[in-house]
C-alpha cells in the first residue's frame, strides 16, 4: 500500500514510536501485560532515549532526535529527524534507539515516515501518489477485493480494528499470507480518496469469505448488516451521530462524500446459493437508511434488482483483443455495470507493452460503451518489487522501498483517463484490421478524442472522417509505442516505454494516419 514505513528516507524525517514505554510498570496497549517476569520498577529509570538514523555500512549517524519524558506509563512519542544538506536517499540505513541508562524500555507500533503527500498524518507516499494523480482516477473501491473477505469469516477486514490510535489498531492476518498491520485502515483509505480527489466506492463484508464458509441469511446476517449501516455512518454521518463523532474523534470531522456502495466482492464463488438472499437483506437494510446510495451487486441476483453489477475479468491480450466488443449488444434492460477489476495478465511484476495493447483494446470497448458501463477499474494497482514480496502478477505499478515507476499499462490507463469526453460525436474511421481498436468521445466545445490502437506487427493506414465538428485545425497527437510486445519498464528503466505528445496544426475534416506496430495512440482535435 502506498503507506510505507521506510528506512532511508531524505529531508526531514518524521518518526513515530506510536506507543513507547519503559519499566515493568508499563500498564497495557495493545496486548502487552502489565508486569513481566523477571523486572521491577527499577529497570523503568532508561532516562532519555536518542532516535538515530545511521547508515549501515559506514556506521555514520545521519540524523538524530532525543526523546524525554519516557516513563512507566504507554504513550506516544513523537520526533523529527532532520538530514543536512547532500543527503542521498538509500535503503542501507537504519533506525537506533540508545537509552541513557541501563534497563528495560518497551516500544510498539515504531514507524519511520518521510514527508507524506500533502503532509497528512499517517498518510501516502509522495511519489507514488503523483503517479496515481496522474492518471485523473475518478473513483477508489476500498478495501479491496479478496481482502475484504479474508481467508476465513474471522480474518475478514473488520473495519471497527482498522480506525482510531495505530497502537489499539490489533491486525489480521491477509488472505495472500501476511501480516496486515492495519495501520493502514478505514480512515487512511478516506484520506487517500480526499487527497486525489477522488469518490469513494465502500465495499462492506457480506458474510463470505476465501475458504468457501458463508454467514446464512438472516438472523445470523443481521450482525453484519447493521457493521455495513454503521460503516456507512462512519463515512458518511455527522459529528451528531454516533459514528460519525468516533470519525470526529479521529481526526475528520468533515463527512465524506459517498454514492456507491458494494456488498460483498466475487460471490459467484460462494456455491452455497446464499447470496441471493444476503444482497436482499444488505440491499433493504441500506436503502431503508440511504435511499441516495447506488447498491453494486457482485454475482446476479434475482432477489432484488441491483442498481449496478459488478464484473471481472483478467485475461490473456489475445483474449481482450477477441473480447473487445463484449458489451456493444449488452442488454441495456439489465442494471448498470461496474468493471470492477480487470487486467491483461501479461508480463512480471508490472504488465509488459503487449499487455497494454490488450487492456487498450478493451478500454476502446468500455469507452464506446459507457452508457451502460457506469466505472471500470484496473486491478491490482500497486505491487513491492523486491525479491518474495509479490502475491499477483502483473500490476499496475512498481516500487521499493524507495522509488517507484508506472507500467506500458500505466500509462495506457493514464492516456485514455485524461481524455474522457461526455458524448459520441458523428465521426466515422476507415482502414485498420483484426487487431485494430478505436473509440471516440467529444467535449462538446471543446475538443474530440480518438483512441486508436494497432496490437498488429505491422503498420495500418487509417483515416477518420469528422463530420459536422467545428474544427479549430489544431490538435494533438500522443503516442506509446514499443518495438515489441515484450517490452517494458522497470526500476532501473521505468521510462523506457512512456507517451510522446506531438501539436498538430492545419487538422481538417478528414485526418489520415499510418499507425506503426504495436502502438496506442490519441489523436485530440481542439473545436471552437
Amino acid at each position: 500500500m502506498p503507506s510505507t514505513r521506510r528506512d532511508g528516507a531524505g529531508g526531514d524525517c518524521t518518526g513515530v514510536a506510536a506507543a513507547l514505554a519503559a519499566g515493568a510498570a508499563a500498564g497495557t496497549a495493545a496486548g502487552v501485560p502489565a508486569a513481566l517476569p523477571g523486572t521491577d520498577a527499577a529497570t523503568a529509570g532508561v532516562g532519555a532515549v536518542t532516535a538515530s538514523l545511521v547508515a549501515n555500512q559506514t556506521g555514520r549517524v545521519l540524523a538524530s532526535a532525543v526523546i524525554g519524558g519516557i516513563g512507566a506509563a504507554w504513550r506516544r512519542h513523537a520526533f523529527t529527524l532532520r538530514t543536512g544538506g547532500g543527503f542521498r536517499p538509500s535503503a542501507g540505513n537504519h533506525l537506533v534507539f540508545t537509552v541513557a541508562h541501563p534497563g528495560t524500555l518497551w516500544l510498539n507500533v515504531v514507524t519511520l515516515f518521510p514527508p507524506t503527500y500533502d503532509g497528512t498524518p499517517n498518510g501516502d507516499r509522495p511519489d507514488i501518489m503523483r503517479l496515481l494523480a496522474a492518471m485523473h482516477p475518478q473513483f477508489l473501491r476500498f478495501p479491496g477485493g479478496n481482502y475484504l473477505e479474508g481467508r476465513s469469516i474471522a480474518q475478514r477486514f473488520n473495519w471497527k480494528k482498522t480506525i482510531g490510535p495505530l497502537v489499539d489498531r490489533p491486525g489480521h492476518w491477509s488472505p495472500w499470507g501476511y501480516w496486515s498491520t492495519d495501520q493502514f485502515g478505514l480512515l487512511q483509505f478516506l484520506d487517500w480518496c480526499q487527497d486525489l480527489h477522488m469518490q469513494p466506492v465502500l465495499a462492506v463484508y457480506a458474510g463470505y469469505s476465501l475458504n468457501g464458509k458463508h454467514v446464512p441469511p438472516g438472523p445470523k446476517l443481521a450482525p453484519y448488516v447493521t457493521s455495513a449501516l454503521e460503516e456507512i455512518q462512519y463515512v458518511t454521518g455527522g459529528v451528531h451521530t454516533r459514528w460519525g463523532a468516533v470519525r470526529a474523534r479521529d481526526g475528520h470531522p468533515q463527512p465524506f462524500p459517498l454514492h456507491y456502495v458494494e456488498v460483498g466482492n466475487e460471490d459467484f464463488f460462494d456455491r452455497s446459493g446464499s447470496y441471493n438472499a444476503r444482497f436482499a437483506q444488505f440491499y433493504h437494510a441500506i436503502k431503508a437508511q440511504y435511499p441516495q446510495l447506488q447498491i453494486i451487486a457482485t454475482a446476479p441476483v434475482t432477489s432484488v434488482r441491483p442498481d449496478v453489477l459488478d464484473q471481472h475479468y483478467y485475461q490473456r491480450a489475445v483474449q481482450f483483443f477477441h473480447d473487445a466488443g463484449h458489451y456493444d449488444k449488452t442488454s441495456r434492460t439489465g442494471p448498470k455495470i461496474f468493471v470492477g477489476e480487470w487486467a491483461t495478465r501479461q508480463g512480471s511484476p508490472t504488465p509488459n507493452f503487449g499487455a497494454a495493447l490488450g487492456d487498450a483494446a478493451w478500454m476502446t470497448g468500455l469507452e464506446r460503451n459507457s452508457d451502460l458501463i457506469v466505472m471500470a477499474s484496473y486491478a491490482p494497482l500497486f505491487t513491492n518489487v523486491n525479491p518474495g514480496a509479490m502475491q499477483w502478477a502483473p500490476d499496475l505499478i512498481g516500487y521499493n522501498a524507495l522509488r517507484s515507476y508506472g507500467s506500458p499499462s500505466y500509462y495506457a490507463q493514464a492516456m485514455f483517463a485524461s481524455h474522457l469526453g461526455a458524448e459520441r460525436p458523428a465521426a466515422t474511421l476507415a482502414g485498420g484490421g483484426p487487431r485494430f481498436f478505436d473509440s471516440v468521445t467529444e467535449t462538446p466545445g471543446r475538443r474530440v478524442d480518438l483512441k486508436l490502437v494497432n496490437a498488429a506487427s505491422t503498420p495500418q493506414a487509417v483515416s477518420v472522417h469528422f463530420s459536422g465538428a467545428r474544427l479549430t485545425g489544431r490538435g494533438k497527437l500522443i503516442t506509446l509505442h514499443a518495438a515489441n510486445p515484450q517490452a517494458t519498464n522497470s526500476l532501473r528503466h521505468p521510462r523506457a516505454i512512456v507517451p510522446h505528445r506531438r501539436r498538430l496544426r492545419g487538422l481538417g475534416p478528414v485526418w489520415r494516419e499510418t499507425m506503426p506496430p504495436y502502438t496506442i495512440q490519441v489523436l485530440q482535435v481542439d473545436l471552437h
